[in-house]
């Protein structure tokens, strides 16, 4: 199997570009959703303190590579050649896919720091930051875990400033070099 790994700072981009994947009829596994769904599962609201929590639980107990784990183990029910991770957050993780998949590509999704703000604000999720500091300190925290080596070592950057038409217009060019190659 071939993995897309999907990464960036939160409110980038990666759902819509996700979401293309999937119209595209490529399996996609949200990271994210297996932190919501874990930080549930211990009877917790998901909101930014719990997820952070039971995230950095999650590696403390199981390593650095705990959540990827956990998506691995959804992609072997899949008859699909090539499948969409939305999230990889750490080089860890990227070694566990590394050690499933034949062939592994990162596709970073960019956008600056005040646009990912705004979207953040506008999405209306329970883990959405509050205001500008606490912005701040989830990027440090997603960077602390390994996030900027992940966007270094990207094989293809998307630079999602504009519109959503021009970042699915893009995502859709490169879901067909990816699935032809």
């Amino acid at each position: 199997m071939d993995l897309i790994l999907i990464t960036g700072m939160p409110g980038s981009g990666k759902t819509e570009v996700a979401d293309e994947f999937g119209k595209a009829g490529v399996p996609v596994i949200v990271m994210g959703d297996v932190i919501r769904t874990e930080t549930r599962r211990r009877g917790l609201e998901p909101d930014s303190i719990n997820t952070k929590s039971v995230m950095l639980d999650m590696r403390q107990e199981n390593g650095p590579g705990a959540v990827a784990k956990r998506c691995v183990s959804k992609l072997d029910g899949l008859e699909s050649n090539i499948a969409a991770i939305e999230g990889c957050r750490s080089l860890s993780e990227v070694e566990v896919f590394e050690e499933y998949a034949e062939s592994v590509k990162i596709l970073c999704v960019h956008a600056s720091p005040s646009t990912r703000f705004k979207r953040l604000q506008n999405r209306g999720r329970k883990d959405a930051p509050l205001d500008w500091e606490s912005f701040k300190e989830r990027d440090l925290r997603e960077i602390s875990v390994g996030l900027g080596g992940v966007i270094a070592l990207s094989d293809i950057m998307l630079v999602n400033e504009g519109t959503i038409d021009e970042i699915r217009n893009s995502t859709k060019k490169q879901v067909e070099v990816l699935k032809s190659s």
